[in-house]
């Protein structure tokens, strides 16, 4: 996509958002495969827009992260899903594990950002969790995310990406000790109502924020929410609508989430809370959820 359709889209926003209070995040994909992310974030900087990047670090050396600095950049997460054999596996990289550390100690010493590291939690790197958080600390890290994989795509094909339930709990009560050690800030992703472990494993109680406060602009023009979501929940596209309007009289999919309450949401006594999880859970052809945290967990508790 040209820059310029981008900032476009953006300046359509002008009357409908405070600039300073809305954040800008490039994903991918990698972001750093775009030689002009520099001018497109000055120019977000320039309107008032804080930006940042989420990277698998394969690009980021030190005079990149200069040049990113100097054009504004505000946060950076890098992916660090193992240590070299786990990480390389997931990444399909010989090179990736190497340049993913090399970017998470550039990004440790740089006071001027915010700055995390994310991790796919699966079968093959379960068993390094704790060894990956004494290198993280000894690197500088302050703040670090786990997240799991839903089974769409190569996560449906590759078993080794999804845990049985006994594993899956254990992935959060890994999370709520560390968090009580207090070397690290962990926090597990946005996804997924988890019940008792809601207190213990992050900062915010869950809620699916697409659509009501995240919309995104895919590298086609799709206007959409959170971009994990499928072609399903595109609400537009810039090339044919005015982004603010597509914002303001849009997205009912993801702002009147009756229709989430099928299946196993149907009778759930704790709908109240979930609203149905993460709209990325849901079937893209009939709705119905495909993966709950809440009763994951409930399964991995009888099997201990």
């Amino acid at each position: 996509m040209p820059a310029k359709d981008f900032l476009g889209a953006i300046d359509q926003l002008k009357d409908i958002v405070n600039p300073n209070k809305t954040m800008i995040v490039f994903t991918g994909g990698e972001a750093l495969v775009r030689k002009d992310l520099e001018q497109i974030g000055e120019a977000l900087y320039q309107r008032g827009f804080p930006w940042g990047m989420v990277t698998n670090g394969m690009l980021l050396d030190e005079k990149r992260l200069q040049s990113l600095l100097n054009a504004g950049l505000r946060s950076a997460t890098v992916s660090l899903d193992g240590f070299e054999e786990a990480h390389n596996w997931m990444r399909g990289s010989e090179k990736s594990y190497a340049n993913a550390v090399r970017a998470i100690k550039l990004l440790a010493q740089t006071s001027e950002i915010r700055f995390d590291v994310v991790t796919c939690a699966n079968r093959k790197n379960f068993d390094e969790l704790p060894q990956i958080k004494e290198f993280l600390i000894e690197c500088g890290v302050k703040e670090w995310r786990i997240f799991t994989v839903f089974p769409i795509g190569r996560a449906a094909e590759h078993k080794e990406l999804q845990f049985e339930p006994k594993q899956f709990k254990a992935v959060f009560d890994f999370i709520a000790a560390t968090r009580k050690e207090g070397k690290i800030a962990l926090n597990y992703g946005c996804e997924g109502f988890l019940g008792n472990y809601e207190s213990e494993v992050r900062d915010n109680f869950f809620f699916c924020r697409a659509g009501i406060n995240i919309a995104s602009v895919l590298v086609d023009g799709s206007i959409s929410a959170c971009p994990n979501l499928r072609a399903n929940f595109i609400q537009g596209n810039i090339y044919s609508d005015n982004f603010a309007d597509v914002w303001q009289n849009r997205y009912k999919v993801f702002r009147q989430k009756e229709w989430t309450k099928t299946g196993e949401c149907e009778n759930c006594k704790v709908y109240k809370y979930c609203e149905g999880n993460g709209m990325h859970l849901r079937d893209e052809k009939t709705g119905e959820l495909l993966f709950c945290h809440y009763n994951r967990i409930k399964e991995g508790e009888k099997a201990v």
